[in-house]
């Protein structure tokens, strides 16, 4: 469904795992992917996780602020998605700009559920994105396996 927000509280699994993940479903949908951290050093950490995993190949993205940012399947930085991305995906205690998460196929919200900070954040997202209409879905990963633990319609347009 367009326009959901996708909250994945990681207790288990690491954020590079499960990114990897979610760009690989993501990429098998068409969708091209922005991926966004709250600093360059996660994004860094991404990168490198990228190129070595699968082992047999990697999933094909790059660095913002290359001559080829709008070829790439999936970008990492800070900026618009000039890939033209149907998805993003965020890394830690980010915010979710309403606006854009209600163009995209989907918006994740990917926090460590250890992290108060990032716990926190992301509560006070859950409550803007639902209060803004968007559907929400919130999954976590406690049981060994990703399930979904609440979901919010959005708003029928009007």
């Amino acid at each position: 469904m367009p326009g959901t927000v996708v909250f994945m509280q990681l207790t288990r699994l690491t954020v590079e795992e499960t990114a990897q993940t979610q760009l690989s479903r993501a990429l098998a949908q068409g969708w091209r992917v922005m991926v966004r951290a709250a600093g360059p050093a996660r994004l860094e950490q991404l990168d490198d996780a990228l190129w070595m995993t699968p082992p047999n190949g990697f999933l094909p993205h790059g660095r913002e602020g290359g001559p080829q940012d709008g070829d790439q399947p999936v970008l990492l930085g800070a900026g618009a998605p000039v890939n033209g991305a149907r998805a993003v995906c965020l890394l830690g205690a980010m915010t979710v700009d309403l606006a854009e998460a209600a163009r995209m196929e989907r918006t994740w919200l990917l926090f460590e559920g250890s992290d108060p900070a990032q716990l926190a954040s992301a509560r006070g997202q859950w409550k803007a994105v639902t209060e803004a209409g968007l559907t929400a879905q919130y999954h976590s990963d406690e049981s060994g396996k990703w399930e979904l633990k609440a979901q919010k319609a959005g708003a029928a347009p009007g």
